[in-house]
């Protein structure tokens, strides 16, 4: 079983040193809250993310990326995930044609009753072309 705050440690102390910074609580601590701009972190705080006790909240977790210079969902959950982000992005990018865009742009503008009556039918057009889909209504428009 994965250890989400196990690998996150080890993502973090690893950005830290290819960032040349040491993997040290007393650094992270001093260098996270030169950046940070609510309540100071504590050295108990920074050494429990260099020691697989804890995950640092969104926001904290954006600073420090920044901070690095990582993608935050690099940070968070791995090259993998972010690989994996980024293919779908491009997916989007890549094969949407211009009216294809404008039609997810006009469906995106719709109240959610016909959003969802437009998503059914094409879920619906999906299944008997035997591109899978789902249920009509098992997912919110």
């Amino acid at each position: 079983m994965m250890n989400e705050k196990l690998d996150f440690s080890h993502r973090l102390r690893a950005a830290l040193l290819a960032a040349g910074y040491e993997a040290r609580p007393s650094v992270v601590e001093h260098e996270f809250n030169l950046r940070w701009w609510g309540k100071s972190i504590s050295m108990q705080t920074a050494w429990s993310w260099l020691n697989a006790k804890s995950i640092p909240a969104q926001d904290k977790l954006q600073t420090l990326a920044e901070w690095l210079k990582v993608e935050p969902q690099v940070l968070r959950f791995g090259e993998g995930v972010a690989k994996s982000v980024r293919e779908y992005r491009q997916r989007w990018d890549e094969k949407l044609t211009y009216l294809e865009r404008e039609t997810v742009d006009a469906y995106l503008q719709l109240p959610a009753p016909q959003r969802k009556v437009v998503r059914e039918v094409i879920l619906t057009f999906a299944r008997v072309h035997g591109q899978g889909g789902g249920e009509p209504g098992d997912r919110s428009p």
